[in-house]
């Protein structure tokens, strides 16, 4: 969400080389969340070039790509340009919550729409999804309905735009883990709803052909540009959380995972299990070792690690995320103080896109220190509002999750987010599980590594176990049951 990386896996599964690069951030009004789609793709090029020139090797020695990417991010370019129509409208952004709203006070065919949108795509009516994001485009932009309904015009989440340019426009693909977070997609008929498209006033023409996450998206064409050489195949594609999800290995029904980026998402596959949920966790569509699709339980959480990022930049309370840890190491406790980074409204289970952060508990004796760790406690107290509630929807104790992402290499966090859960908390010793995953996957498709191989190539750095108390963990969070009913 707010940069670009590439690795470069080796036969062995090990990252020999990785590039990052950022890139900017636009907040038109309040809520409203942008980025720049040429921009994206030019941070891939580059990181794509550094990272071969890190590895010291040759684009020829290249046999595959997997990619990775946002989910729900909504970019719409011309067809014959390639040119975006517009800046692509981020997953955080708010702005269709009024059409959220009036969808959710709508029928059809005497069915609320509600019910209609959930049993078919296994989503809420949130501003989240691409699907309502396309709407508010086609309805806002002069010209644009038009253009889309004789086929000018294209729509991919961040992974179809990155085939697309790849390929040289001659792909326009996504894969079922993407398509099962645009709203549009039925994911019991694995298809473009029909109906859904109706209702939301959208062109099927615009749509990407949708595949098997472990199948060949197209070739790279005009690679002098990235440095890749054409006709390199991109077997593999998979939504950020899936390829997490698939990274530790949890491609069997019954394993769980919490990814710790800017947001945090726990995901529980569920296998060929179809599980709906009454408390806001998203049925969604995930893979099996070979990429074919199965179905997963997931909690969103927007703001986790984006709390540390606000805390360095605008608050400028810590120089670097990395020095959170250190700065809290000899405080005993939060104060009594409570951080809800609900900056952009709060998902799972809430769902309220309306909602707006909140530091509460202040005393005179509050100081940085306690805003710090207040704001690193949030994460984890956020996770345990999801695991909670997946634990009833599935009727069992969960008694291990697997972690990944920036966030958990810190080990205060980790050993909190344990106690607050009541259970082991596994982390990797390579925690950039999103690009792992979809490597490994990329790698199976193409017959370089074997279901064996890649469970031998995982390696555990550390398990966390919890140390607190029951009742301690009760009064802790009771108190931030408190500070969301205000955020609320």
């Amino acid at each position: 969400t707010t940069g670009s990386r590439a690795f470069i896996f080796d036969q062995t599964g090990k990252a020999i080389s990785s590039a990052y690069q950022e890139f900017k951030q636009y907040y038109p009004k309040p809520g409203w969340v942008e980025h720049d789609a040429d921009e994206i793709w030019q941070s891939c090029v580059t990181v794509i070039k550094k990272a071969i020139q890190k590895a010291k090797i040759s684009g020829l020695d290249i046999v595959a790509i997997g990619i990775t990417n946002q989910r729900e991010t909504t970019v719409l370019w011309d067809r014959k340009t390639s040119k975006p129509i517009c800046r692509a409208i981020v997953w955080q952004c708010r702005r269709t919550a009024d059409i959220c709203e009036k969808l959710k006070a709508g029928t059809y065919r005497n069915t609320p729409l509600e019910n209609i949108f959930h049993k078919k795509t296994g989503l809420v009516l949130d501003p989240y999804f691409s699907g309502t994001k396309i709407k508010w485009c086609l309805d806002n932009i002069r010209g644009l309905r038009l253009k889309s309904e004789a086929g000018k015009i294209c729509f991919g989440t961040i992974d179809s735009w990155l085939i697309w340019k790849l390929t040289g426009g001659q792909s326009h693909t996504t894969d079922m883990t993407n398509a099962s977070r645009t709203l549009l997609f039925n994911i019991k008929t694995k298809k473009w709803d029909k109906e859904i498209l109706e209702i939301l006033g959208i062109p099927k023409s615009i749509l990407p052909k949708v595949q098997n996450s472990g199948s060949i998206f197209g070739w790279t064409k005009g690679g002098i540009i990235t440095g890749l050489p054409d006709g390199l195949p991109i077997m593999a594609v998979m939504g950020d959380q899936q390829a997490a999800l698939y990274g530790h290995g949890c491609y069997g029904s019954g394993q769980i995972k919490n990814t710790y980026g800017t947001g945090s998402f726990l995901v529980f596959n569920t296998g060929k299990k179809l599980i709906y949920s009454k408390q806001g966790l998203l049925t969604t569509v995930s893979c099996d070792v070979n990429g074919n699709p199965i179905y997963a339980l997931e909690g969103s959480i927007f703001i986790t690690g984006a709390v540390v990022q606000w805390m360095r930049d605008e608050l400028k309370i810590i120089k670097d995320s990395a020095d959170s840890e250190k700065i809290i190491q000899n405080l005993e406790d939060s104060g009594g103080v409570y951080f809800v980074p609900a900056f952009t409204g709060l998902g799972a289970p809430y769902w309220n896109s309306r909602s707006r952060g909140l530091i509460c508990g202040l005393t005179r004796g509050s100081g940085q220190k306690h805003i710090i760790r207040a704001g690193l406690e949030s994460i984890a107290y956020q996770t345990k509002d999801v695991f909670e509630i997946m634990q009833k929807s599935l009727r069992k104790k969960i008694k291990e999750i697997h972690v990944d992402g920036g966030a958990c290499r810190n080990n205060f966090l980790m050993q909190f987010q344990a106690d607050m859960l009541g259970c082991k908390v596994v982390r990797p010793k390579n925690i950039e599980l999103t690009a792992q995953g979809v490597a490994y996957l990329a790698g199976i498709t193409i017959g370089l590594w074997s279901k064996k191989d890649i469970n031998q190539m995982n390696k555990v750095d550390k398990i966390f176990k919890p140390k607190m108390s029951i009742n301690e963990i009760a009064h802790l969070y009771k108190g931030w049951q408190d500070a969301v009913k205000r955020a609320l």
